[in-house]
């Protein structure tokens, strides 16, 4: 697997798989029997850095006790994620230096680890000034506890003003920026509150490189030819991924995946993987076969001209 470079406040390189393995409901304790021979074969194939956040609530505990029998905690990256509304009150933001702080102790104890490699926030609230939260996150690197920082759902302007704040502050800058990302066009956010990277992020990305680890890269599996334009059963993909730029992407994504003798899906997080800055993509496979698929979609290179073509351009 390609390796990112991701660079700290003290200029210390991380090298990231550009593939994370996700950890959403599949990854818990009671199904690790399951689980743990997809973590392992991430790993052999060489994957080294795992997504995870406060909100995923299973996930770090299984991920935790996975990294405590394999004796692997210094062999790999993680990265979580904290501010998430809590799922009681999901209209009550969270984005705060007490969220911050809370939400990462937690997120050790069930890691079982005195440290994380990266923390993002996982939601915005632009009530809060950015010098706030972008202390509190400094000071979370300054204990020890985290190496790099950054965001997740945020608007570009929220973002440059957040940078230009910790430069012009002395503060610990962001690292990296988590948007949606995929070759699906969205019709609207699948959940409140959350961003996809436009042409102008994309653009500020490719200016600044700095990177970009995208989720949702798979676009839920629309490109795997799962869904079709007279099945409305599944009601999210219907109001989220239903347009007729997608079906058009989709012929477009078959035709070429033949032409390469591959699977469509892999077309389309090659496409992601594609990008021209440095990107990530997470992965929420869970089975070794959907894993060793994305981890051969990150082998495919597509020339600018194959992008823009897949792109409607």
């Amino acid at each position: 697997m390609k390796k990112i470079s991701f660079k700290t406040a003290s200029n210390e390189e991380i090298l990231v798989s550009n593939i994370l393995m996700g950890s959403g409901d599949f990854l818990r304790i009671e199904n690790m029997d399951a689980a743990e021979k997809v973590l392992d074969r991430y790993i052999e194939l060489g994957g080294n850095t795992f997504d995870t956040a406060r909100h995923y609530r299973h996930s770090e505990k299984a991920l935790g006790a996975w990294m405590e029998k394999k004796g692997n905690r210094d062999a790999v990256n993680i990265q979580t994620k904290c501010g998430h509304p809590v799922r009681e009150a999901s209209d009550v933001p969270r984005v705060s230096p007490e969220a911050i702080h809370e939400d990462l102790q937690t997120s050790l104890e069930f890691l079982k680890t005195d440290h994380v490699e990266f923390l993002g926030l996982h939601r915005d609230n632009e009530l809060v000034p950015v010098g706030p939260i972008m202390e509190a996150l400094h000071n979370e690197v300054i204990s020890g506890r985290v190496k790099a920082v950054g965001v997740s759902n945020w608007e570009l302007p929220r973002i440059i003003e957040a940078q230009n704040y910790c430069l012009e502050n002395g503060l610990t800058p962001l690292s990296f920026n988590s948007p949606n990302l995929s070759l699906a066009t969205i019709n609207k956010p699948r959940w409140e509150n959350c961003v996809t990277a436009n042409s102008e992020m994309k653009e500020w990305h490719e200016k600044t490189q700095l990177p970009l680890i995208a989720w949702s890269s798979q676009a839920e599996g629309f490109f795997a030819n799962r869904f079709s334009q007279d099945d409305l059963s599944n009601e999210e993909i219907v109001d989220v991924y239903y347009n007729e730029s997608n079906w058009e992407k989709l012929k477009r994504v078959n035709q070429l995946a033949k032409e390469k003798n591959c699977q469509p899906i892999q077309i389309s997080l090659a496409y992601v993987l594609s990008q021209p800055f440095p990107i990530c993509a997470v992965i929420g496979s869970e089975t070794i076969e959907q894993l060793e698929s994305s981890v051969a979609a990150s082998k495919i290179v597509l020339t600018a001209k194959e992008m823009d073509w897949l792109n409607l351009k």
